[in-house]
């Protein structure tokens, strides 16, 4: 069976830098909470809405696709199918459910007329849900190669939280932590074990939606952050992804130790929340985590691109050698769950 692997990848990050003293500043009311602490968030990027051409979610993911599509061996034209995953879908001021962001992406790009194209939203998971659809089409031989991409022009949220947060248990809190971006990658076929993706699977537990709101922890203030106080109940979220992966394993023969990861990316949600996760991952699978990657200190949560904003920024650096083994892990609202394997050996930003 054919496997698909990660040709390229793209970010665009805006310039304009807010920190989280900045941020805190615009509250009404001083909080009873020391966010940085709690959530490893520093700073996080605000998009341009001063000059004569603001940034919105389509900009955003037009910066990110031609920035991917700079380093690919692929014109726009090559590819089969474009798939957009925002949350949020801005043009201006307005937001838009049609037209679609992948048809007009695709236009723009230079796409052929006959390139399938299509949008999406699965919360925070929407990159990882683009990737899980574009290689189930590559491995079926329905395409050859394709683009997952999104805009996230998310800091409104947080611009309406500081106007309202006025205790430190507000269901706002959250808010607070996220930041803007773009990402998009190219897939293709792979032949080479060594640069493949080798599965993604996605689980969703509607169950434990209502674990999706975002506060801090009462006992764990200045530690961690916990999103609704509840640790058991956290711990049944996190164990969405451990026992999903942990039988997918078990039903090839294998363990995670077998599989030899390099580094873990998680959702940038927290940066209290991934030890607490990887901890209940140790235990679980029997075996400790790899090093995990991470910049929720200076881009904070942006959302659906997270994972890819990770990949993009610690490629840049060099921190990720040809041949790694990289897991990654997403967790969104819904609640979804699940997991990526990918060994990344051509990718380069």
């Amino acid at each position: 069976m054919p496997h698909s692997r990660f040709e390229s990848i793209g970010a665009y990050l805006p310039s304009k830098r807010v920190t989280t003293e900045e941020l805190l500043a615009q509250l009404k009311e001083t909080p009873g909470f020391d966010l940085e602490k709690i959530t490893g968030v520093k700073e996080r990027r605000f998009r341009d809405t001063a000059t004569e051409n603001p940034e919105d979610s389509y900009i955003l993911a037009m910066n990110a696709a031609q920035d991917c599509l700079s380093r690919s061996q692929y014109a726009a034209s090559d590819l089969d199918v474009i798939i957009s995953t925002s949350i949020t879908r801005s043009k201006g001021s307005r937001m838009y459910m049609e037209p679609s962001f992948a048809g007009s992406l695709a236009r723009e790009l230079g796409a052929r007329p006959d390139t399938i194209s299509f949008d999406l939203s699965n919360a925070c998971a929407g990159m990882m849900t683009g990737t899980y659809i574009l290689d189930r089409m590559i491995r079926s031989g329905a395409v050859k190669r394709g683009m997952v991409v999104s805009g996230e022009a998310i800091t409104p949220i947080a611009e309406t939280a500081v106007n309202e947060i006025t205790e430190k248990y507000d269901l706002q809190f959250a808010s607070l932590t996220v930041g803007d971006s773009g990402a998009a990658v190219i897939l293709d076929e792979s032949v080479d074990e060594d640069d493949r993706i080798h599965y993604i699977e996605l689980v969703t537990a509607s169950e434990f939606s209502h674990l999706c709101l975002g506060m801090p922890s009462e006992k764990s203030q200045g530690v961690s952050l916990y999103t609704d106080n509840r640790k058991m109940h956290n711990e049944s979220r996190f164990l969405l992804w451990t026992d999903t992966q942990g039988n997918f394993m078990a039903d090839r023969g294998i363990t995670f130790e077998d599989e030899g990861f390099d580094y873990i990316i998680h959702h940038q949600f927290g940066a209290g929340a991934i030890p607490f996760m990887n901890a209940i991952a140790a235990r679980e699978f029997g075996s400790p985590m790899p090093p995990d990657l991470n910049v929720i200190e200076k881009y904070g949560n942006t959302s659906t691109t997270s994972h890819f904003i990770v990949l993009h920024d610690q490629l840049s650096q060099q921190n990720i050698a040809s041949g790694s083994k990289v897991l990654m892990v997403p967790a969104a609202s819904g609640v979804v769950g699940g997991f990526l394997s990918t060994t990344i050996s051509s990718l380069k930003v």
